[in-house]
């Protein structure tokens, strides 16, 4: 493990910059699918720290979960253990990532396009991925950028893209007055968003050589569909006002 208080100033700066640069490339290209209208880069700014000051008590809450409730449930199999603990961590960032977007963007009067749903969503979760990834790569060093690179990153902009899809629904059916509407699109996003981050940390933590065969597998098809889908949904942008 290195110590980021050695790392000289040139050094930790490639360090930061080889942690965040994965994270801007995926805000910028989901910023330039935005063609109905560009949301201001304040709003947007804030989004991304927003997604920074979740990972704080996503951090204390995966302490008390990891730590002290999972181990009272004296499970006996690695593997449903393994299946657990990554419950607890998808319904925990996810939450705490949806708290923060919903703060910062559900009453801002620039939210009138339902591909907003999907901007706003990506850039607090690739600013949490981002924070992570900083935090990974200063205490790990440049070996895992890489991998965090083509997995992690990716895989945190899958979850926001699905959760952004029914956010962008959600507020549609909040301008037709359909209280119920909302809560259904919104909790069906979170769902997708919390099972598909919690098979992705599943695979992970297993750790078999099958469990990240499927890991692997499963990131790259997730992310292939999310293009598809991201796609899609950028050209039938449509105001939540029509």
């Amino acid at each position: 493990m290195i110590n980021p208080t050695r790392l000289g100033g040139g050094m930790l700066i490639v360090y930061v910059l080889a942690a965040v640069l994965p994270a801007v490339f995926y805000m910028w290209r989901i910023y330039e699918m935005d063609k109905v209208e560009k949301e201001p880069w304040s709003l947007l700014f804030r989004l991304i720290l927003g997604g920074v000051g979740a990972a704080f008590p996503a951090v204390l809450l995966e302490q008390l979960a990891l730590n002290v409730i999972v181990p009272s449930l004296q499970l006996q199999s690695d593997v449903v253990y393994a299946i657990v603990c990554a419950l607890f961590i998808g319904l925990i960032e996810e939450g705490c990532k949806f708290f923060f977007l919903y703060r910062f963007s559900w009453n801002n009067p620039e939210f009138d396009c339902r591909f907003d749903g999907v901007v706003y969503a990506v850039f607090v979760s690739l600013g949490f991925a981002a924070f992570e990834n900083i935090i990974y790569v200063t205490q790990y060093g440049l070996s895992v950028a890489l991998m965090r690179a083509l997995l992690a990153i990716p895989g945190h902009m899958s979850f926001a893209v699905i959760a952004g899809l029914y956010y962008g629904r959600a507020k549609i059916e909040e301008v037709r007055g359909n209280p119920r509407g909302v809560l259904n699109a919104i909790l069906t996003g979170y769902g997708f968003a919390v099972v598909l981050h919690a098979f992705y940390d599943a695979c992970a933590m297993i750790g078999s050589d099958v469990s990240v065969a499927v890991f692997v597998v499963f990131v790259i098809l997730m992310f292939l569909w999310v293009r598809f889908r991201l796609k899609r949904a950028a050209a039938a942008d449509v105001s939540v006002y029509y």
